[in-house]
């Protein structure tokens, strides 16, 4: 989630005037009226734990040009939040404004909790051309606006130059594919018994992504028909399982000790890991070596991940214009923006070509082109209205097949007949 430091706040804020919120010598003037004062409660899980500071704020800039309103900022942790909102949402106690990621964001959509912004958004002439619109059109849903995002972010290769060194073997490219990879981390793996070459989650997210390198996927073009247990999958499923339980470039569970893969790679023992580039001020603070990303490898194709948070407003909502007013300056003004660049949080969900080059410019990783360069390749998740029961059953046969309990095959097979028995498509 991260990336950059100042430059220039006044080029900025040239490019954001026509957000819904006025912006003059890089100030929000106030919203609402003099006598109306309006509280939003706000829910969210992307700015807890060490972010909630930053999103703190953010929000004390917002309150500070607008007196007249008041948030009650309430911040989960991803693991908790999604059960909390589910039961606000059915007891009718859902926040004004809360957060969804894409992946779950249609679902919401669907059964009717969300407010549709396209009137507001107009009316209040919040400049919406302002924001990526990969990350936009993904909180679409029928051709209405549920959301605008707040963050966006993508997978990459991160890989320690110093073992690359001592194996004597050139760094990755951007168009290295798995075989190449996988070379390297055979041969990474053998200079030591606590040094290993690759770590390669084998996740839901992973696996829909890897697949799609592989030319495969889980639904059918059309999304009526699930196309799990195909040879492209199983070539996919393989490749990823053998990983731990046949090359053994990526420890197993018991070789790792407790350990995460984060702490492994900062360890100085991991060759390359396949991760977000919210790992950036992470690595920057605690790894003692040089590293460096290039795009993810494909195989087929080149194939990465695509994620995004945004906030929506309840349907129901008492305040939803300032509510609007609250998300588009936390979400792309050029005073949250500036928060959000130097606390390195995930990358701001704009298109501005300063904003693009004050990330560019902030080093490590050296090769941040590959920030950009690997959105030519983005893939997203099969988006359906049972979007969590399906990655329930994905992972839990996955977690089958890593284990060793069944083989890649039956794993398949398995995952797509409970997806027959237990999702319908239609709806």
């Amino acid at each position: 989630m991260k990336a950059i430091m100042l430059r220039n706040l006044f080029v900025l804020a040239l490019a954001v005037m026509t957000l819904p919120v006025c912006f003059a010598a890089g100030k929000a003037e106030p919203s609402g009226n003099a006598q109306g004062a309006f509280t939003i409660t706000f829910d969210q899980f992307s700015g807890s734990g060490d972010n909630e500071t930053y999103l703190r704020q953010m929000i004390d800039l917002y309150t500070k040009a607008n007196p007249n309103v008041t948030i009650k900022l309430q911040s989960y942790g991803y693991d908790d939040y999604f059960r909390q909102l589910t039961a606000k949402v059915s007891a009718g106690q859902a926040a004004d404004v809360f957060e969804l990621n894409y992946e779950n964001f249609v679902a919401y959509a669907k059964n009717g909790s969300l407010l549709a912004l396209d009137d507001i958004l107009k009316e209040e002439n919040i400049a919406i051309s302002r924001y990526n619109q990969k990350a936009l059109n993904a909180f679409n849903a029928d051709g209405k606006q549920y959301s605008v995002p707040n963050s966006f972010s993508n997978v990459v290769l991160i890989y320690n130059k110093a073992l690359f060194d001592r194996a004597g073997i050139p760094y990755p490219t951007n168009d290295w594919k798995w075989a190449d990879a996988m070379s390297a981390a055979e041969k990474i793996r053998v200079l030591g018994d606590s040094i290993f070459g690759y770590y390669h989650p084998l996740s839901f997210n992973e696996f829909y992504k890897t697949a799609a390198q592989n030319g495969g996927g889980f639904l059918n073009q059309t999304g009526t028909q699930f196309t799990i247990n195909t040879p492209a999958n199983l070539e996919t499923l393989s490749y990823m399982v053998n990983m731990q339980r046949q090359s053994n470039v990526m420890p197993t569970p018991e070789q790792m000790g407790g350990m995460g893969d984060w702490d492994l790679f900062k360890s100085g023992r991991l060759g390359m890991i396949i991760t977000g580039i919210w790992a950036f001020p992470d690595f920057t603070r605690d790894c003692d070596f040089d590293w460096d990303i290039v795009v993810e490898p494909g195989n087929k194709q080149k194939a990465t991940h695509f994620f995004s948070n945004g906030y929506v407003i309840n349907r129901n909502s008492a305040v939803s214009r300032e509510a609007a007013k609250f998300i588009a300056f936390i979400s792309s003004s050029p005073q949250a923006t500036q928060i959000r660049l130097d606390a390195a949080w995930e990358l701001p969900p704009v298109t501005d070509s300063a904003i693009i080059a004050l990330y560019k410019a902030k080093t490590p990783p050296a090769n941040r082109e590959a920030v950009f360069s690997s959105m030519d390749y983005l893939v997203t998740p099969p988006v359906i209205a049972q979007f969590a029961q399906l990655q329930d059953i994905v992972g839990r046969h996955l977690n089958e097949a890593a284990s060793g309990r069944v083989t890649p095959e039956a794993a398949l097979a398995n995952m797509e007949a409970e997806c027959l028995r237990s999702i319908d498509l239609s709806k």
